[in-house]
């Protein structure tokens, strides 16, 4: 289950996604999230999988492969499901125990869900369609007018950057220890929910350990690179919009739009 989280993961390509401008693919997604707050009705959901798969598709990235994301969020969807199916009151529809399923309950509960899940997706394409270091850059231009108040933007969006992409790192760092403690006898299935939780403590030093390894080898990588910080470092590829950035720009904004305007009317 821990090699489906594809937040993190880089899947290479040459299309139009691709090469958008990473600053607009963040601005994108950032839009493409907010909007999703805003919809409080089920047909704008029809505009927001519309979007959702022409992006998919212009990145080629298989659906599968960008869906298989989602398995191991699917206990945490069904517990905000459920949680708002019984928690929020209104029109009775019908018992489940002492559990009152309300009509409102479950139209809170499928946007919850909805919401949850296009939300994965959405971040999910931004990561699989930009390199790490075209991330960094993008996250750096839209952070530099921070800098005038004493932000240091590059710094900040190297940090977010590297967090990001040792997510994957991490996750398969826990497969081999947990696939080595098995194989030394450790159960980690059975159970109830609290004794899988027990069994996955003595993961947590060997964990340690290991990303701190990581995180040590990256700074020697970086520093055999002689990388350096700061204002003055360049870039082998500059960030300038270009016909296509503009485009996609607009045809994310008349989406929010429509999204926003929809809620109102």
């Amino acid at each position: 289950m821990l090699k489906n989280i594809t937040i993190g993961q880089y899947f290479p390509g040459d299309t139009i996604i691709h090469r958008l401008d990473p600053r607009v693919k963040l601005l994108a997604t950032f839009a493409f999230i907010i909007a999703l707050f805003f919809i409080n009705s089920f047909y704008p959901y029809i505009l927001v999988v519309a979007f959702i798969l022409v992006a998919i598709k212009l990145s080629k990235v298989p659906l599968n492969y960008v869906l298989k994301g989602l398995k191991p969020l699917i206990l945490i969807i069904s517990i905000t499901f459920l949680i708002n199916l019984f928690m929020t009151k209104g029109e009775i529809l019908f018992e489940i125990g002492p559990l009152d399923v309300t009509k409102e309950g479950l139209i809170q509960a499928t946007f919850m869900a909805l919401r949850l899940i296009f939300l994965v997706m959405g971040t999910s394409l931004l990561t699989l369609t930009t390199s790490p270091i075209s991330l960094t850059d993008g996250i750096e231009s839209l952070l530099k007018p921070l800098s005038k108040v004493g932000v240091p933007a590059h710094e900040l969006a190297m940090m977010m950057t590297i967090a990001l992409r040792f997510i994957p790192t991490l996750l398969e760092e826990t497969d081999k220890i947990m696939k080595a403690q098995m194989a030394r006898g450790a159960d980690f299935e059975s159970g109830n929910i609290m004794n899988r939780a027990k069994s996955l403590v003595p993961l947590l030093v060997p964990l340690f350990v290991s990303a701190f390894r990581r995180a040590d080898e990256l700074a020697m990588a970086m520093e055999a690179r002689c990388y350096r910080g700061g204002e003055n470092r360049t870039r082998m590829k500059e960030l300038k919009f270009e016909k296509l950035d503009f485009i996609a720009l607009s045809i994310t904004a008349v989406f929010v739009a429509i999204i926003i305007t929809y809620r109102y009317i």
